[in-house]
């Protein structure tokens, strides 16, 4: 499935934005920065009411929103949860996002939800219990999904198949785009011993409805040096470089900077996007 978007016109640049926080919501309402759309997390706009709703409303009326769920747990083998789809499904009805998308991952055991995003074998069996997860949500949703890479720290011996085989397999089998964050495949590569290149070269440029960068943090666990994706910095140069040729292979792709844990002041937000920005805006220029 190709994933069309009216901004992907020739010679027009796609979008760029930031995650939406908390700290940042009266600020957006009261400068309106020029930024291209915002992205929120589906499972705090779960609630029927709320300052946030009335936050978000407004500022729906001036910026396009991408709705991102974190909890759907599409690596279930027991099924998705009804009421977990139902809430999202009323997120996006309430807002009608440009973008929705959702992780390669699994969250929640016997109705008990976990606050992390877990990895799941890569096997034919995982890729059935996926797709039809997968089907389901966009079903419910009444739209094409886009899922997003993840990130990794551990690898299964009984995987059957690299990820990017996966992730386009499951573009295949149900009709999803790909959520392609880079920052992730430079965390995985680091952590796994595999090629970033190699990986980023693999995309199907058609199946990229989004892109996202991020910073992340390194820890030394007993003498072992581990990336973990907190989202909580700058996007680091290595990431860019990947971002940039990502950009130069498959042309500009609507990108969203995440930042998730220690929130800065929203200008720093702001000055990735425009980094991110600039390096889309020079690719389309030199094929005008």
């Amino acid at each position: 499935m190709a994933v069309d978007y009216l901004w992907q016109s020739k010679g027009q640049v796609p979008p760029v934005g930031v995650s939406l926080k908390t700290e940042h919501l009266a600020h957006v309402l009261n400068a309106r920065p020029a930024m291209a759309f915002f992205e929120v997390h589906a499972e705090n706009y779960m609630t029927k009411g709320g300052a946030h709703h009335r936050y978000l409303e407004a500022i729906c009326e001036h910026y396009a929103l991408s709705v991102h769920g974190v909890g759907m747990s599409l690596g279930s083998a027991e099924g998705l949860d009804p009421a977990h789809v139902d809430r999202f499904r009323g997120v996006v009805a309430r807002y009608g996002p440009v973008l929705v998308s959702e992780h390669l991952a699994w969250s929640v055991q016997g109705g008990t939800y976990l606050n992390d995003l877990l990895p799941l074998p890569l096997t034919q069996e995982s890729l059935r219990v996926v797709s039809a997860n997968v089907s389901r949500l966009q079903d419910a949703v009444g739209r094409a999904i886009l899922i997003e890479n993840p990130s990794s720290y551990l690898a299964f011996k009984a995987s059957e198949m690299p990820e990017i085989e996966f992730l386009t397999r499951l573009a295949d089998a149900t009709g999803c785009g790909l959520l392609l964050d880079v920052n992730n495949i430079y965390v995985s590569a680091r952590n796994m011993g595999f090629d970033a290149l190699g990986y980023l070269d693999a995309v199907p440029a058609a199946l990229i409805g989004e892109v996202h960068l991020a910073g992340h943090v390194v820890k030394d666990i007993d003498g072992i040096k581990l990336r973990i994706d907190d989202h909580g910095s700058r996007v680091c140069d290595d990431v860019w470089g990947l971002y940039e040729r990502l950009v130069n292979r498959v042309g500009p792709k609507p990108t969203l900077i995440e930042w998730d844990t220690d929130v800065p002041d929203f200008d720093v937000l702001e000055a990735e996007a425009t980094k991110a920005l600039a390096r889309m805006t020079a690719k389309v220029h030199v094929h005008a």
